[in-house]
């Protein structure tokens, strides 16, 4: 049998494949290495697309930080322990969690939760910032902790699903599969909805888990892993699956997009698609940023194409977040870009801070919140 490189040294290789410029050459996984990027055009805007408030949270480094949302409350933290609260873009308190942090942040209205580099789960105060508790789990804490049902549920890096009893930190149960020899390093949360927690996994499974015990209760096929070697039978969901009605869709590297069925599992449809950046579903389309930066708009309800954006090509573009008229992506050089959600056309474009936008976009009540890779937070309204 052919012999394997350790798999902690591929996966440090695959370090934030779903965006970060600066590990771009070091990506085997990655389709871009050496290709040109798309040089953007003169857009005519067709909607004003302004900068409300912006303020800093500090560096992400090589890791991608998510903020939390929770009314008009922002939680953003950075890679050297700094945790900021802003309410209506002014910080309200501002401490240093004691650990170097390696994901993004997850709260509710009592509790903000973050994770570290060595896999500490710690959880302070809303109101000042107090530390609450902390819990150990199994190894570096790569994506946002999610919070829902009384418990605090985690993914570390070997893919482990973790939970962690919201009021004192008890771990309650922990979720694994097999992990092949190689995989793509996720930097996506699971989903709670009702009574599950929905996950992506290598191989190219998504799976539901109860959120009361962390059985599994069913896991759908988005990709089968196919080809010669490892590296061609990598087929792993890297973002997170995203819900709307009865629908969970998700999509997988080298793979598929699927949509399933949320109560059983069963398939709906699906088609080939390549994706580590993500999706985002609402009541009638599904829309999905491709391994090259296009960005596809398709039917909900069979998976129909309905239009394609390909003038983003090569710029290490993000999930797609869908609101209203526009669908709202970002990219490497720190731009914003809003198409129609009709035909995908440019509507309008918006400058950050010229670094990698590597988080995916949130909506902070009817505005985008953005959080750069040299920590700046932006909250911008489109009218």
């Amino acid at each position: 049998m052919r012999k394997l490189m350790p798999r902690i040294t591929l996966i440090s290789l695959l370090l934030l494949l779903a965006g970060c410029s600066t590990l771009s050459s070091m990506n085997p996984f990655s389709s871009n290495n050496g290709a040109k990027i798309a040089e953007l055009q003169p857009i005519k805007a067709a909607l004003e697309a302004r900068i409300v408030w912006r303020e800093s949270a500090g560096k992400s480094d090589v890791y991608a930080f998510s903020p939390a949302i929770v009314g008009a409350t922002v939680y953003a933290a950075s890679h050297d322990g700094r945790l900021t609260r802003f309410d209506e873009g002014k910080p309200i308190w501002k401490i240093n969690a004691g650990q170097l942090l390696s994901g993004g942040v997850g709260a509710d209205l009592s509790r903000v939760i973050v994770g570290s580099v060595k896999g500490e789960v710690l959880a302070f105060a809303s109101a000042d910032g107090k530390l609450l508790w902390e819990a150990k789990a199994n190894g570096e804490i790569l994506s946002p902790p999610v919070v829902g049902g009384g418990l605090v549920v985690i993914r570390t890096s070997d893919n482990r699903l973790a939970a962690y009893d919201v009021l004192n930190g008890k771990r309650k149960w922990v979720f694994q599969r097999p992990t092949p020899a190689l995989s793509v390093r996720m930097t996506a949360s699971p989903v709670i909805d009702g009574q599950y927690v929905f996950a992506g996994f290598p191989s190219g499974k998504l799976i539901a888990v109860s959120l009361s015990n962390g059985v599994a209760v069913w896991d759908g096929t988005v990709a089968l892993p196919k080809g010669a070697t490892e590296l061609d039978r990598a087929a792993d969901i890297a973002s997170a699956p995203d819900i709307s009605g009865r629908s969970i869709c998700a999509v997988a590297f080298q793979g598929r997009i699927a949509c399933f069925d949320l109560v059983n599992g069963n398939l709906i449809w699906a088609r080939d698609m390549s994706s580590t950046a993500g999706l985002s579903i609402n009541n009638r389309y599904v829309y999905v940023t491709d391994e090259k930066g296009s960005v596809h708009a398709l039917d909900l309800a069979g998976g129909g194409s309905l239009w394609k954006q390909d003038k983003l090509l090569n710029r290490r573009v993000t999930a797609p977040l869908a609101h209203r008229h526009f669908v709202a992506v970002a990219d490497a050089q720190g731009l914003v870009h809003f198409l129609n959600r009709e035909d995908g056309s440019f509507i309008a474009r918006v400058p950050t801070d010229g670094s990698p936008i590597v988080a995916p976009l949130q909506l902070l009540g009817s505005r985008v919140l953005v959080q750069t890779s040299n920590g700046g937070i932006y909250a911008i309204e489109v009218e």
